[in-house]
């Protein structure tokens, strides 16, 4: 396989076209666009990724599949929805870890629309257990999660710590503990915006993987604190 150029202007075109034609007529007709302009594309970025990712940990998968592997579906959820819009206005992928069975297993993610590029990681809405053990380790670790979100090239990256949080502690935490804000999380994701124009280039690649470097002493902590191996 050649090296990955980068995404070409025909993936973004793609999306603005599909904003502006969400509806399942206009995806068939454009079905085999959307495999040669979005699929492959994604497939190779993946593909060029993996040798990055197992530079940070050999527990997180680069699967290149475009259906069953890192790429996400384009098909949207709309059972329990008010939004009956039957596309996603956007590519993503994400690198999980090769213990987790679905999304809410600790992963790294690339996010690519246009106007709207970033790449993160960390664990969105994990399930009540999984929540409760990683509160447990910041709550118990506040030296350890300290030193991990106060770091300057963690700083530099993603500024911080993101995800929604509960108005009030959660119950048995205390709410005076320096990290109180962290553990009233529900999610707990880092995120680093990028362009179109990067994500374009030849070196987005690498600059996937300097920020998914950036974010490795956070998914340990939170490998750590699900007792799963990174």
């Amino acid at each position: 396989m050649s090296e990955f150029k980068g995404f070409p202007s025909a993936f973004f075109t793609f999306f603005r076209e599909l904003k502006a034609n969400n509806d399942r007529g206009w995806f068939e007709a454009n079905k085999s666009r959307f495999r040669e302009t979005v699929q492959a594309p994604m497939s190779d970025f993946i593909t060029a990724m993996t040798p990055h990712l197992l530079r940070v940990s050999k527990d997180f998968v680069a699967d290149p599949r475009p259906n069953g592997g890192s790429m996400f579906r384009i098909h949207r959820d709309i059972r329990f929805s008010r939004d009956k819009r039957p596309y996603k206005e956007h590519g993503a992928c994400q690198f999980r870890h090769r213990l987790g069975r679905d999304v809410h297993a600790p992963g790294f993610y690339v996010h690519l629309a246009p106007k709207e590029v970033f790449v993160g990681g960390g664990l969105w809405m994990p399930d009540p257990d999984a929540l409760l053990k990683i509160r447990t380790a910041i709550a118990a670790k506040p030296a350890q999660w300290k030193k991990i979100v106060s770091n300057k090239r963690f700083v530099s990256a993603f500024g911080g710590v993101e995800g929604e949080q509960l108005q009030r502690p959660p119950r048995g935490f205390d709410a005076n503990h320096p990290f109180i804000a962290d553990i009233r999380r529900k999610s707990f994701v880092v995120g680093r915006d990028s362009s179109e124009a990067q994500a374009r280039s030849p070196r987005f690649v690498a600059e996937t993987a300097e920020s998914f470097a950036a974010a490795a002493p956070f998914m340990r902590f939170l490998c750590s604190a699900l007792s799963v191996p990174m």
